[in-house]
C-alpha cells in the first residue's frame, strides 16, 4: 500500500489515500496469491520486500499474458529493482507459454510510463475510463513480444 500511496498521489490525493483499508487489500492478495494461474514475484533488500510483481493470464485475449501490477516503495527507486522484477516478470510469462503480453496504466503516471517504455513495452492505442477511489480515471494500454 506504501508504494501505491507514493505513486499515486498526484492522482488521488494524500487523503484519500490514507483511507485504503488494509484488511481488505489482505484479503484481495490472499486470493491472488492461492490463485494457481498468477505468480508473484518481490525483491529483497537486506530482508524487507521492497518491491513485487504479479502476472498471469490476460484479462482481454485468451492467448496473451499480462503483467497486473509492478510496484516498488519509493526507498528503491533507482535501485534496480523494478528492472529486475520486470525482467523475471517476462521470464515468467514465456515459461507459462505467451507469447506476448499486456498491461494497463493510469495515463496520468508518467513515472511508470517511462519505466514501462525504458523496458521495452509499447503503447498499442487502447484506452479505458473507469473511477478507482471516486476519482474518474483513464487508462492505457501498452503491449509486449514475450
Amino acid at each position: 500500500m506504501r508504494a501505491w500511496q507514493a505513486a499515486y498521489e498526484h492522482v488521488f490525493g494524500a487523503e484519500r489515500l490514507a483511507e485504503l483499508d488494509v484488511g481488505r487489500r489482505r484479503t484481495g492478495w490472499e486470493r491472488i496469491l492461492a490463485a494457481p494461474d498468477e505468480q508473484v514475484l518481490v525483491a529483497e533488500h537486506e530482508g524487507e520486500v521492497v518491491a513485487f510483481a504479479s502476472v498471469g493470464p490476460s484479462r482481454g485475449a485468451a492467448d496473451e499474458g499480462e503483467l497486473y501490477a509492478v510496484y516498488a516503495l519509493p526507498s528503491a527507486w533507482g535501485s534496480g529493482a523494478g528492472p529486475k522484477l520486470m525482467r523475471e516478470s517476462l521470464a515468467a510469462l514465456r515459461e507459462l507459454g505467451y507469447r506476448a503480453a499486456t498491461l494497463w496504466v493510469l495515463e496520468d503516471n508518467p513515472r511508470a510510463r517511462r519505466f514501462y517504455e525504458r523496458e521495452g513495452w509499447c503503447l498499442d492505442g487502447a484506452r479505458r475510463e473507469g473511477e478507482h477511489l471516486g476519482v474518474a480515471t483513464a487508462e492505457v494500454r501498452y503491449r509486449i513480444g514475450l
